[in-house]
């Protein structure tokens, strides 16, 4: 996650720097048309996907969006909350298994990714009210591919609980991205 925020960081760096420079000729050079052209999307990150694409912690995770030809749903306009499994929750999952999915059984492994993804940008603290207002049952997220997750806070941690019993703890939360945010986690949910 530290290689993403620095990233992050140093892309709004390098574009903040690209913004600030002036021509060397200020000939015709109308400071307030630059500023009319530049938008704050200029300065915004990338689509869920591209944010992924930038930090090697989802290298795993992107091959299979890319398998499951999920790349361009990811992409739109959203938005999306999507719970990003790292390469080392993809590492859990048996490596026969894995390359059956990503090669042969693609549209179980797009029913497995689109059960990390919820409609809407929930941020961290909103989760957390959330599960706060839901009490001992905890809170039911309903994911797009039409399951559910429960989420609990357990040692002050947010915890997922999958369909299949499996449990998931959210590492790191509110990856910003144009479309959406990414929740980073520890172990790929399943859907049954």
């Amino acid at each position: 996650m530290k290689k993403l925020t620095i990233a992050l960081a140093s892309a709004a760096s390098l574009a903040i720097a690209a913004c600030a420079e002036e021509p060397s000729d200020n000939a015709g050079y109308d400071d307030n048309a630059a500023a009319d052209q530049m938008t704050n999307d200029d300065m915004a990150p990338g689509t869920i996907v591209e944010v992924a694409q930038g930090d090697e912690t989802f290298s795993t995770l992107v091959s299979a969006v890319t398998a499951a030809n999920l790349g361009e749903t990811l992409s739109g306009e959203g938005p999306y909350t999507v719970f990003a499994p790292t390469n080392d929750a993809f590492a859990k999952i048996p490596e026969a298994t894995l390359t059956e999915l990503t090669t042969n059984d693609t549209e179980t492994l797009g029913n497995i990714l689109t059960y990390h993804v919820v409609e809407g940008n929930v941020d961290a603290a909103t989760l957390t009210q959330a599960i706060t207002d839901a009490g001992e049952g905890g809170y039911t997220i309903n994911t797009v591919n039409g399951g559910t997750l429960t989420a609990n806070v357990v040692d002050g941690n947010v915890v997922l609980t999958d369909a299949a019993g499996g449990t998931s703890t959210v590492t790191s939360t509110d990856v910003a991205a144009s479309n959406g945010v990414i929740h980073v986690i520890d172990t790929v949910l399943m859907p049954q």
